[in-house]
């Protein structure tokens, strides 16, 4: 790949990364309206928090009036991080029975108040051609265009299931999206946008494809770790270009349940560096060069990857880690700093040039501050970390960092080692090219 793509790339990932996370949009509104072949008592009965059929998508389990007629406990769908039902006082306002309200969280018991300062929603049904029309606003204020997208997919689908239950009875759970078909259109389709950069061939392709299996072997090991944190749903969504987004079930409960699973997404991965290579050099001794340099390309990447994630950048898993192991201001900027210059000493080490070196750095330095303080605050404060805790995220880190560093400097080696070989069998073919040259008129060499 040359620098300038290099550049080009990383510019458009950095671009990426700012409109998604940190680009700051202003108090938005989604509308959208779809016609219903039912009648308005049945339409209302389910988009009214108080009505007999609130429960129809299982989002709402149960509602009741409180003190305050303007107050209503809804219990939702959705498990808090103690695994039981997120609960959330609504307020309702501009209410006329059977044709529209607006509703705010005034509460929340999983989330904290400030999450929900801007958020308002609307409803409103009218009849049209005896049908009815339900329109529907969701309108809050934004930091990156990733939870407004997130927003406006969300109300389509649930305005398209209201539809089917409301004419048919039946509500259809799921969606196409994150069917597991269409995470691996995705994958693929990812494979398909990196092909270019590494070269419309076969070895451009199989860097794509490795790449694109390394990103998901990380996120399956955050998957594997929500798994044994309790997390009874985890699912994975590929994005591509950008890569893949794991979710867990409910909540985080403790710190060390964040650092713990921030951190397996490399420390599953770190079982595969070393598989790799001993597949590596058996391929090697067997004679299998496109085999070697297949598996020899999957330990590189992945050691790569999984290092790169563990940069202490607020939204990487290594600034998630250590936010969690360091308990102040101090200690946690100290930290940062040994992190990263651990980082670029490995990079300098693995003969990457000292100048890329340096804008790497500067990268990183700039994600973190364009995605400094765009965390969800949660209502309570997480459970902190125990000493042996604290020992245990610390030991973990350092182990998996070592192992995929020590993968990067193999490969690094092994390439080095490469380019003498191919250098080697460039002035062996020049060799030959200049002895049959040299040959009188007529004479010819046999091959044995």
């Amino acid at each position: 790949m040359s620098p300038i793509l290099a550049v080009v790339l990383v510019t458009l990932n950095l671009g990426l990364i700012f409109v998604f996370f940190a680009l700051p949009l202003g108090v938005r509104t989604v509308r959208m309206s779809r016609l219903i072949a039912a009648d308005r008592e049945r339409v209302w009965s389910a988009i009214w928090p108080l009505g007999d059929n609130a429960a129809w998508s299982g989002q709402q389990l149960s509602s009741e009036r409180m003190e305050d007629p303007a107050l209503a406990r809804v219990r939702l769908g959705w498990e808090g991080r103690d695994g039981r039902p997120i609960e959330r006082i609504v307020r309702l306002e501009d209410v006329v029975e059977g044709e529209r309200f607006s509703s705010s969280v005034v509460d929340d018991s999983s989330l904290d108040a400030s999450f929900f300062a801007d958020y308002r929603e609307n409803a409103e049904l009218s009849a049209e051609s005896g049908k009815t029309r339900v329109t529907l606003t969701r309108t809050d204020r934004y930091r990156g265009a990733a939870f407004l997208l997130f927003r406006y997919f969300a109300l389509r689908r649930e305005l398209g299931k209201l539809k089917i239950w409301a004419e048919t009875g039946r509500y259809r759970a799921g969606g196409i999206f994150e069917h597991p078909a269409s995470q691996v259109g995705f994958a693929l389709l990812s494979v398909l946008i990196m092909w270019p950069a590494f070269g419309l061939n076969i070895g451009g392709f199989v860097l794509a494809m490795v790449l694109t299996v390394v990103v998901a072997l990380h996120e399956l090991g955050h998957m594997a770790a929500f798994r044994v944190m309790g997390h009874r749903k985890v699912r994975m969504i590929f994005v591509p270009l950008l890569g893949g987004i794991a979710i867990g079930g409910r909540p985080y409960d403790s710190r060390f349940e964040v650092a713990f699973v921030s951190l397996m997404g490399a420390g599953f991965s770190a079982f595969l560096v070393p598989l790799a290579i001993a597949a590596c050099n058996y391929s090697v001794g067997e004679g299998w060069r496109f085999t070697a340099s297949v598996f020899a390309t999957l330990a590189g990447i992945a050691a790569l990857f999984n290092v790169a994630n563990l940069v202490p950048v607020w939204k990487f898993d290594g600034g998630q880690v250590l936010r969690q192991i360091c308990p102040g201001p101090v200690s946690l900027a100290l930290a940062s700093f040994v992190l990263l210059s651990a980082f670029l000493a490995l990079g300098y080490a693995a003969g990457f040039p000292a100048l890329l070196l340096i804008c790497a750095g500067a990268i990183f330095a700039i994600l973190s501050l364009i995605t400094a303080g765009s965390g969800i605050k949660p209502r309570h404060e997480l459970r902190r970390l125990e000493g042996f805790e604290r020992i245990a995220i610390v030991g973990a880190l350092l182990a998996v960092f070592s192992v995929h560093a020590s993968g990067l400097l193999w490969a690094s080696a092994r390439m080095e080692d490469w380019k003498e070989f191919e250098k080697h069998q460039r002035e062996r073919v020049l060799q030959a090219s200049e002895q049959v040259a040299s040959l009188p008129p007529g004479v010819t060499l046999q091959r044995r």
